[in-house]
């Protein structure tokens, strides 16, 4: 169960627990535990088409208040692959034999499966972090043609993604599901004003709707105890292509992505000897680029491997 600082610092100095950092989260793991109860927590869920919010609490207190960017880029970056592809078989350039077919059939389109596996994937880390036993979610639903007719809840990718969404959701606990006009009943009742700025990134933008779902399903507060916000940015790589779209001089094409440099997985958290704790970048005349925690902002283009310390795998900033 989570616990205060001064009682991890405690643990920690008696050698009953390990310091552990995941994904911009401190926490402790112990190293001997006596037989005991936990709470009950849930994680209230506000999906979003550009930003998403996770609240995880408990009845005595809110832990966590977690805001993300919402995964849109996939369905623009397909088109453009579909575009290099036609346009490389319609050269005169030497073909190679095709090779078997070995992206997966989901049947759930590339973009949607991107949006909703993001989703899935804080869950399961929310999983790991916080004794979690349920889950509750704001239901979003496409808007119909026609109401007689069944078609976008049989094909629509938002009713496709959200229907594996849940289907997955209530293996890691017991899932239930709320309408925006019920969120809204809750957020009413205790007095909540959601703010009309989406992109300001404060709490009453998209973390009051999951507070109030959290709240309402474990109940403990009329108020919410805790307003902070951590804010999870995914790093968008750029995987590893033939070339660049474009020419350069000369009517060239450069080799273009990749998500390794020297050695580093690209986005790894590793400690400079100058720039300390930041992310890994590009590469480029074996020298690597290194980046912000925060905002995936450049430090420096001419790192050395030898003057880098790597700490941890990650994909996302933290702040």
């Amino acid at each position: 169960m989570p616990t205060t600082n001064h009682r991890a610092n405690e643990l920690i100095s008696k050698s009953k627990a390990l310091r552990r950092f995941s994904k911009g989260v401190f926490y402790i793991k112990l190293t001997e535990r006596e037989d005991g109860d936990t709470q009950d927590i849930v994680v209230g869920i506000d999906p979003g088409s550009k930003k998403e919010a996770y609240t995880i609490k408990s009845e005595s207190h809110t832990y966590l208040n977690i805001e993300c960017n919402a995964i849109n880029r996939v369905k623009e970056s397909v088109k453009r692959r579909r575009e290099a592809r036609h346009s490389r078989r319609n050269r005169k350039t030497p073909c190679r034999k095709p090779r078997l077919n070995n992206k997966s059939n989901t049947g759930i389109p590339p973009s949607t499966q991107a949006r909703w596996g993001w989703k899935l994937r804080i869950c399961n880390w929310l999983k790991k972090l916080f004794p979690v036993s349920h889950f509750i979610v704001e239901d979003i639903k496409a808007s119909t043609w026609n109401k007689k007719s069944n078609w976008n809840q049989s094909f629509s990718p938002l009713q496709i993604g959200k229907r594996w969404f849940y289907s997955e959701l209530e293996k890691l606990g017991v899932l239930e599901l709320r309408q925006g006009w019920e969120t809204k009943t809750f957020r009413d009742h205790y007095g909540l004003i959601k703010s009309k700025d989406k992109m300001s990134g404060k709490f009453d933008c998209h973390c009051v709707d999951s507070w109030t779902l959290a709240n309402w399903c474990i109940g403990g507060h009329i108020e919410p105890d805790n307003k902070e916000v951590l804010h999870v940015v995914p790093i968008q790589f750029y995987r590893r292509q033939l070339h660049v779209f474009n020419f350069t001089t000369g009517g060239l094409r450069k080799q273009f992505g990749g998500t390794r440099s020297l050695g580093f997985k690209r986005g790894s958290i590793v400690k400079h000897v100058k720039h300390g704790v930041c992310l890994v970048g590009g590469t480029s005349n074996g020298l690597i680029s290194l980046h912000t925690l925060k905002n995936f902002k450049r430090f420096c283009q001419n790192a050395k491997s030898s003057d880098i310390e790597f700490l941890a795998y990650n994909n996302c900033c933290y702040f």
